[in-house]
């Protein structure tokens, strides 16, 4: 067979349907041959769109997502998202086709050193040195995507698309995973068995190694309440008398309160990443003396941020089952106070709930400040948090949503509640804009029969908003929430406090949003009043699954802003020389 050959017929065996890029020479051989394989190429407006959407492909079904593009700015265009791909352990395979050998070196059209592009966010990097391994290496990097849980790097010099060869096609290996070894398991159910308030965090891991149900068996034998990791509302279902919330930013003050009081914590699936715990309503609730188990599929995440006692280097589902097993005939110090601490579970939801729906605009002094201002302004502006609140209420059963980063979108973590794992996909530690639309559109493609949301500010909807002619040209209905306050938000509550309200290039002003989604052939909605929000949900969602429809709902926002992202981060200015003296 040819090389190209060789690289369609491993992709094939891996049971690659799609890929996400745009048309380039340098492939053109093997993408020939795509379609008899039984593989699509969805074309994008932007490779970093097509890097986005095969992540969210990754992390809806739990498959390797693809990307591919031209060599030189077509792979440069991926930097970004594969970075956002690597914090979110997503096993994307970025194929990266090079220059030829020949030319490599001479300063020629579209010439880079792909290779140190991505070396900081990919978990393996395979060159296809000579032609002959191409099937090879093509089948480790699938491999070493799914066994690492990260985006892997192939790069193929174009020339090497081209020629004979003998091969044989590489299966692909599946990794079986176990709970971890004997004695720190044992040494986990003794702490366990001992605790008299135990708390799981429920984190990535639980949802990519499909641990929901064997975490909820584990907390409902202890009586545990159950928080989520930051940006990981999907790992344990919100219908659960014991699920109590997201810790880290803006997350819930009752999954805070409930893990402040905890003596031993289980961190299942979760490396603690320090994002995820930093104090939170003026909260420092990490409680500091308690015993820490943590379980992670990555033993360098073992005690990295946070003190443990017992670090279990395992599968998330695997360990639970363990650890069930081990305490399923034990007696346990906690069994004496389960309905006490189950009304003390009750009470913190309960009031947290509340505090949420008594919570219609923010209090500090900026945004009433805003909110007077914008009374007096033409046009009618809504708080984002009653319309965060609305649209919860009209989310529909088996919903998908994506967030990108933000004030808004972050403030939307306290109201986003999931039934089940592979719903949730936010752009973690990396935090960069333009990721949720690209990466529902990528979901929608994996889980075409799930509805699919995508918030978004108005800021970062910018960044993305051509990959709308991606979902339309494609027949990829997704609906997408944009919230047009006119500013940077996150960065410019940052210049409220600490620049003395020195408002410098956070300003925003834009056309209509829905307009421009109009203009590319989709649906538009414009939402000013607060009893129009869930119907503009639902209306959306409706023509996404009933008539196959994208949708753009844009909610004209007051400029009011939520806590910022790290107080801990900035320092009040300091000016020396004369001319910057008033800039305190």
């Amino acid at each position: 067979m040819t090389p190209s050959e060789a690289f369609v017929e491993t992709l094939a065996a891996n049971g690659v349907t799609t890929i996400f890029g745009i048309i380039g020479s340098a492939f053109m051989d093997a993408m020939d041959i795509f379609a008899p394989a039984g593989i699509e190429l969805i074309p994008v407006v932007h490779e970093q769109g097509a890097a986005h959407m095969a992540d969210g492909y990754a992390r809806a079904s739990g498959r390797h997502g693809v990307v591919i593009g031209q060599n030189g700015p077509g792979i440069s265009n991926c930097v970004t998202a594969i970075a956002a791909a690597f914090w979110s352990h997503s096993p994307v395979v970025m194929i990266t086709p090079e220059s030829g050998t020949m030319g490599m070196g001479l300063g020629g059209f579209q010439e880079a050193n792909q290779l140190p592009m991505f070396q900081e966010f990919t978990k393996y990097q395979a060159h296809v040195n000579n032609p002959a391994r191409m099937a090879e290496l093509t089948g480790r990097a699938f491999d070493r995507a799914m066994s690492e849980m990260g985006p892997t790097q192939l790069n193929i010099p174009r020339d090497h698309f081209y020629g004979e060869l003998t091969t044989e096609i590489p299966a692909p290996q599946v990794l079986d995973r176990g709970p971890g070894g004997t004695r720190t398991l044992d040494e986990a159910a003794d702490l366990l068995a001992g605790a008299e308030f135990p708390v799981i965090v429920a984190g990535g891991g639980v949802v990519m190694s499909g641990a929901v149900e064997q975490c909820r068996a584990l907390a409902e034998r202890l009586g545990a309440p159950v928080v989520n990791s930051y940006q990981h509302n999907d790992s344990f279902p919100a219908s659960h008398p014991l699920w109590c919330g997201p810790l880290g930013y803006q997350g819930s003050k009752a999954a805070m309160k409930l893990i402040s009081r905890a003596d031993v914590v289980l961190a299942l699936g979760t490396r603690l990443g320090p994002f995820g715990t930093l104090p939170q309503h003026g909260m420092d609730y990490w409680p500091g003396n308690a015993r820490v188990i943590q379980v992670d599929a990555d033993h360098t995440k073992l005690g990295l941020v946070k003190k443990i006692a017992v670090g279990i280097c395992g599968d998330a589902r695997a360990t639970a089952t363990a650890l069930s097993d081990r305490l399923a005939t034990r007696e346990l110090a906690c069994d004496g106070t389960r309905e006490r601490r189950a009304e003390e579970i009750r009470t913190e939801k309960s009031q947290w709930e509340s505090e949420l729906s008594e919570w219609t605009h923010e209090r500090d002094p900026y945004s009433l400040d805003m909110i007077a201002e914008q009374e007096q302004e033409e046009g009618n502006w809504l708080h984002p948090r009653q319309v965060l609140r609305e649209l919860e209420k009209a989310m529909p059963a088996h919903v998908m949503v994506s967030t990108d980063i933000g004030n808004i979108n972050s403030v939307a973590h306290s109201y986003l509640r999931f039934e089940e794992p592979r719903s949730f996909f936010a752009p973690m530690s990396f935090g960069n804009c333009s990721y949720a639309l690209p990466t529902i559109i990528g979901a929608k493609v994996a889980e075409p029969d799930r509805p699919a949301i995508a918030y978004s500010g108005d800021g970062a909807w910018a960044m993305s908003m051509g990959e709308v002619m991606t979902a339309v040209r494609h027949d990829i209905p997704i609906t997408a929430v944009v919230f047009h306050n006119r500013q940077w938000g996150a960065e410019k509550k940052n210049q409220v406090d600490f620049y003395n309200r020195r408002f410098v290039a956070g300003e925003l002003e834009s056309e209509s949003f829905a307009g421009i989604a109009e203009a590319v052939g989709a649906d538009g909605i414009v939402v000013d009043s607060l009893d129009e929000v869930g119907p503009a949900l639902r209306k959306a969602v409706d023509a996404q699954m009933d008539g196959g429809r994208t949708t753009v709902v844009e909610v004209m926002c007051t400029r009011e802003l939520g806590d910022p992202f790290r107080p801990d981060a900035l320092r009040k200015p300091v000016r020396m020389l004369e001319k910057y003296r008033d800039y305190v």
